[in-house]
């Protein structure tokens, strides 16, 4: 599952509406305005955070945590069953630095998507273990999975290799041995055939 920053329009409304609170001297907005409601902090005035109903049903469905007019954080329910499903992250420069997800859909982030200066996805880090401690990475080329890096054993240094070639898995290699490098090495040929290789010369695997 590939999370894409598709979250521009989101974010420009909600900037709109913040910018146009704060321009009015943190003044709640008007009767009419039932889609958009704002807290703000009670000793600063400033907003802390912007629930907003995309798509007019009466349900609050997006979720902005902001530091007055700035963004640090929107939580977003696109399906609407009362758990968060996108978590966005926001730099100083109010750009979208990551996008968590729940690969099981059931409102627990596990894993972050990053992207490259085009938007394009770059890489994803997974904690399979669903805690929050990343034990698995796959880097992108042009939205294509090339490879992925694995902790098994959970001791802090990656002990699985992947690598792929156009959708295929073309190679895993194993760290069997515990000692940070690869030295068995399956590599599946294009007919079906696999063809193992064991104690490789390869640079240690540092420490996450």
């Amino acid at each position: 599952m590939v999370i894409k920053p598709n979250a521009a329009a989101t974010l420009a409304l909600l900037l709109a509406v913040a910018s146009a609170g704060l321009l009015g001297g943190c003044q709640r907005p008007r009767a009419d305005q039932k889609k958009i409601e704002p807290t703000y902090n009670k000793k600063t005035g400033r907003l802390e955070l912007l629930r907003y109903d995309s798509d007019g049903d009466g349900r609050f469905d997006t979720f902005s945590y902001m530091d007055g007019a700035r963004i640090l954080r929107i939580e977003i329910d696109r399906n609407e069953d009362g758990k968060i499903d996108r978590w966005e992250y926001y730099g100083p420069d109010r750009r979208l630095e990551k996008v968590g997800f729940s690969r099981a859909q059931d409102g627990v982030e596990d894993a972050w998507s990053y992207f490259d200066a085009t938007g394009a996805i770059e890489r994803i880090e997974i904690s399979t273990k669903r805690n929050r401690r990343i034990d698995r990475v796959e880097h992108y080329e042009k939205g294509a999975l090339v490879r992925a890096e694995e902790d098994g054993d959970g001791d802090g240094r990656f002990d699985k290799w992947e690598t792929y070639e156009g959708e295929r898995l073309a190679s895993v290699a194993f760290d069997t041995t515990h000692r940070g490098m690869p030295d068995r090495r399956l590599i599946y040929n294009t007919d079906g055939s696999v063809r193992v290789e064991t104690s490789l010369a390869a640079t240690p695997s540092t420490p996450r």
